[in-house]
């Protein structure tokens, strides 16, 4: 269950490689579960002390540590002193503020990605972070909890499906950042939903209501895109770098990651674009209603500015005014406002001022 988060200024004053988990405080323990499979067939292990992944690391083959939750610092250190890992890998893989990124160590690959998915009930963006490291055999992987990204993948290494348990850990790899990048489009979806039903509902209402609803819709499409432009370096680099983890067999599946991640980008273009000319929409339709009502109350003004010439005359404190003493003067001085009254309304009505749709 999730509680309130861990600041980043909890990491003020401590040096380079201090490990503090920082985001969303997880209740429970770190899981740990280890797959490991060839084209014959799939072993699972359940929660393996530290000699057990220390033995698995040199299996002949292809090894998949999945380690579910970074909230205990304890056992991520433990896993990097079994695995090797920088120190500030450790650091960024518990600070769960990263950007996504790639960086190359001597014995592994490190991978920084965001997993995202769509809440439709609250039209957020939900953003968690994923670690994921190569290395020779093995593939090492953290999330923080609750929703896994990776079950697909897990399910199609037990179901023996598609091609994944006949190639290495580099396509298994793949596969984890291809898999982040597919929910990529459901949010996507989700979003274009979204803004479909607030153009839609821009027809009859231009509210509060619709302007926060596009303020965070906004918001939202700027989240998905700060996690998918620097994906597409990570792609990029992936599928044109000289890797010795990665065999060039391959590289044409990390090419269609690049492409799908092109794909998001320009889609995020596009919702964007969409999301500002919503904005121009609403701002149009609320400057017209106003317009509609200074309209309103100019033509009411205009209307009493005879009216009130005519009782101001007739208000004035002279004693000789000869209407006055008529006996039907004040019904003649109603009379002739009326008559003003509605030839004014005639002529606004001749000019269109107070057609519909004019």
């Amino acid at each position: 269950m999730f509680a309130r988060a861990t600041s980043q200024a909890a990491k003020d004053s401590l040096p380079p490689g201090s490990l503090v988990h920082v985001g969303e405080e997880v209740s429970g323990p770190i899981r740990i579960t280890v797959l490991e499979y060839d084209a014959q067939g799939v072993h699972t292990l359940e929660e393996p002390d530290p000699g057990e992944i220390k033995r698995l690391q040199d299996e002949p083959q292809v090894v998949w540590f999945r380690v579910e939750g970074v909230h205990q610092v304890e056992v991520v250190a433990r896993l990097g002193e079994i695995f090797g890992l920088h120190p500030l890998v450790q650091e960024d893989i518990v600070n769960t503020h990263q950007r996504p990124k790639l960086e190359e160590y001597d014995h592994y690959l490190y991978m920084v990605l965001k997993d995202l998915s769509f809440d439709a009930e609250t039209q957020e963006v939900v953003s968690r972070q994923v670690s994921v490291i190569l290395g020779r055999g093995w593939v090492l992987s953290f999330t923080e909890g609750g929703r896994d990204p990776f079950t697909a993948v897990a399910g199609r290494i037990n179901g023996g499906r598609g091609r994944i348990r006949h190639l290495g850990a580099d396509y298994l790899a793949y596969a984890l950042l291809d898999s982040v990048v597919d929910h990529y489009f459901g949010v996507l979806e989700g979003l274009a939903e979204s803004t479909q039903e607030l153009e839609n509902e821009l027809d009859t209402a231009a509210d509060q209501r619709v302007l926060q609803t596009l303020h965070r819709l906004k918001r939202q499409g700027l989240r998905l895109r700060k996690a998918v432009w620097p994906l597409r370096e990570v792609a990029g680099w992936l599928e044109r770098g000289e890797h010795e983890f990665i065999d060039h067999n391959v590289r044409p599946y990390l090419r269609d990651v690049y492409d799908h991640t092109v794909q998001v980008i320009d889609a995020t273009e596009s919702l964007r674009d969409s999301l500002a000319s919503l904005m121009d929409l609403y701002l149009s339709v609320v400057s017209n209603r106003m317009n509609q009502i200074m309209k309103v109350l100019t033509i009411i003004a205009t209307l009493f500015i005879p009216l009130t010439f005519v009782a101001g005359l007739y208000g004035m404190n002279f004693k000789y005014m000869p209407e006055l003493e008529w006996k039907w003067g004040y019904f003649t001085v109603l009379g002739v406002m009326g008559l003003v009254t509605i030839g004014m309304l005639y002529y606004f009505w001749r000019k269109g001022w107070m057609r519909p749709g004019n």
